[in-house]
């Protein structure tokens, strides 16, 4: 007889929108981590202790396939190369130093873009086809994020006025869209086999530049906000949403997975207002409404087609 926590548990394993609700509340709350943290965790040393720690708890479930899948892995180095740098290395980083200085709020909403991104520069590497739906989901998605960044003031535009937290974001968005259209170059292999990989790369790629954070001064402090905040974007947004993520792609396919995890931004956003009292403005919901009518049209027909299987992406 199936104990307690194995009926639980496969009770949820079978409820695919309730663990992508999970997925989102995770993902987004890296962010809210981000932010809150940045008092007493430099950014790099937070990207870095989040993948070195998520790779020590991976390995025992990774190594089996890591050891088979190895020679493929250094047959397509070049391509873990890559990819280990722009999702493992160069996001995250990026997102925790915008997070130093803009809100979660803003940073949240504005990695709403990347399904529009990712649509175009699908079209300009891979040569996919955009109609006009596609083209204004582009212009509605952008002027969102534009209204978002300049705070609702058009004036700031003629002034060049940004805050630069939200231009370093806006880079993390672009890296992350390279990453996700260049993922259908990653090798065939498991995928806990790839994750692992990237992983290594990225924590390689992070090294230097932690070793110049410690360098110039910018030091963990030991407090328990400190350790609290590498144990949640080391276990919850790098490892049980990946989980959670894979299983909703299982059940659901990748398109209708995609579609819902749309929810994160919005999730993320009305936390941060709650959780850090982060105030939310009218431009807010402008911003986040024009993103969403956005994607909507950017990616309408893309989620009539059928559903396809999914890479393990290396999200937030």
């Amino acid at each position: 007889m199936l104990s307690l926590r194995a009926r639980v548990f496969g009770w949820l394993w079978s409820r695919p929108y309730l663990l992508l609700t999970f997925t989102a509340l995770f993902w987004a709350g890296n962010s809210l981590v981000g932010r809150a943290a940045r008092d007493v965790m430099p950014p790099v040393a937070l990207a870095f202790w989040r993948w070195t720690l998520a790779l020590a708890l991976l390995l025992p479930f990774a190594w089996p396939h890591l050891s088979r899948d190895l020679g493929d892995l250094r047959k397509d180095w070049k391509w873990v190369l890559v990819l280990g740098t722009l999702g493992i290395g160069t996001f995250n980083t990026l997102l925790y130093t915008g997070l130093q200085v803009t809100t979660a709020v803003n940073g949240l909403l504005l990695q709403s873009m990347q399904p529009v991104l990712i649509l175009l520069l699908g079209a300009a590497v891979f040569r996919e086809q955009v109609g006009l739906p596609q083209l204004a989901g582009i212009v509605l998605s952008l002027s969102g994020a534009l209204m978002i960044i300049l705070g609702g003031d058009l004036s700031a535009l003629i002034r060049l006025e940004f805050n630069s937290g939200d231009l370093v974001i806006c880079a993390a968005v672009v890296v992350w869209s390279i990453y996700s259209v260049l993922l259908r170059k990653r090798p065939a292999v498991h995928p806990l086999s790839f994750l692992a990989a990237t992983f290594v790369v990225g924590i390689a790629m992070i090294s230097p530049f932690y070793i110049a954070e410690i360098a110039s001064g910018r030091l963990i402090e030991n407090r328990p906000e400190s350790w609290l905040a590498i144990s949640y974007v080391s276990l919850f947004p790098s490892l049980i949403a990946y989980l959670f993520f894979n299983r909703g792609v299982e059940l659901l396919g990748s398109a209708a997975t995609s579609l819902y995890l749309n929810i994160m931004p919005v999730i993320g956003a009305l936390l941060a207002a709650v959780v850090l009292m982060e105030p939310i403005g009218w431009y807010h919901f402008i911003g986040m409404g024009l993103i969403g009518l956005g994607i909507l049209c950017a990616v309408r027909k893309r989620y009539k087609a059928a559903a396809h299987p999914a890479h393990f992406a290396s999200r937030r």
